[in-house]
């Protein structure tokens, strides 16, 4: 014999209900995530970040970035000048120049002289290499040549001629070298005598005969040493046969 199904007379006090509702499936990650940070409040819902940016306010603040970023003042204090094509070094016409430093203080300074300098031996051509660590009068020479392009940025390492032409920093010669227009540029200019120059080792330097390298000339009529004028502070002048002289 069946019994008979009653129904049950214990209720259930202050149940909780959850009202589930949510467009689709992928909502769902949003929800457990307000419970998880909820939880990790200790359960006190006015600690709980119940204040958020809901989607419309999102949507102005990207709009509104977005107008900031196309604004003119924006654009010209993040776009990179391009060279000036006046600049020029007379009497480089047919070789590149590259002012430089070798020293390692500042490492980034280091590595961008390096890989330029990698990227135009690699043509084979005419390279003169100025390095402002071994002469000072290099900067000076720098200074003068880019005054008008000075006064818009700030003089940074390396810098690059082309055939007596101003090119640019390390930004410009590696976009030139990816488009391939870098290699047209020299390939209008000479290619180098191959080997090292036996004068200086290539190092273009060598040491000043005038007073051996110590940059402290001897006079009699002076009554004593004074600095030689004939070479840097570092008593060091430009090899002759590879190094065109300073301007």
């Amino acid at each position: 014999m069946w019994l008979r199904r009653t129904k049950s007379k214990i209720r259930v006090h202050n149940a909780p209900s959850h009202n589930f509702a949510c467009s689709s499936f992928k909502d769902i990650h949003i929800l457990l995530s307000d419970d998880d940070e909820t939880a990790a409040h200790g359960g006190d819902t006015l600690n709980s970040p119940t204040n958020k940016p809901s989607i419309c306010h999102r949507i102005r603040s990207v709009k509104s970035l977005t107008q900031s970023q196309s604004h003119p003042t924006f654009l010209q204090q993040n776009e990179q000048q391009p060279p000036d094509p006046e600049i020029r070094i007379p009497g480089a016409d047919k070789t590149i120049v590259i002012y430089f430093t070798s020293l390692r203080v500042v490492r980034r300074t280091f590595e961008d002289c390096k890989a330029v300098r990698s990227i135009l031996r690699a043509f084979r051509v005419s390279v003169d290499e100025r390095d402002l660590s071994m002469d000072s009068r290099f900067m000076d020479e720098l200074q003068r040549i880019l005054a008008p392009q000075s006064e818009k940025s700030k003089l940074t390492l390396p810098r690059v001629f082309i055939g007596g032409r101003y090119v640019g920093g390390v930004e410009e010669v590696r976009r030139l070298h990816e488009s391939g227009e870098l290699k047209k540029y020299v390939e209008e200019l000479p290619a180098a005598e191959p080997g090292t120059c036996e004068a200086c080792g290539g190092h273009r330097f060598v040491l000043c005969q005038e007073c051996s390298g110590s940059h402290k000339c001897y006079s009699d009529k002076g009554g004593g040493f004074r600095s030689c004028t004939s070479c840097n502070e570092n008593g060091l002048i430009r090899c002759p046969s590879c190094s065109s002289a300073p301007l």
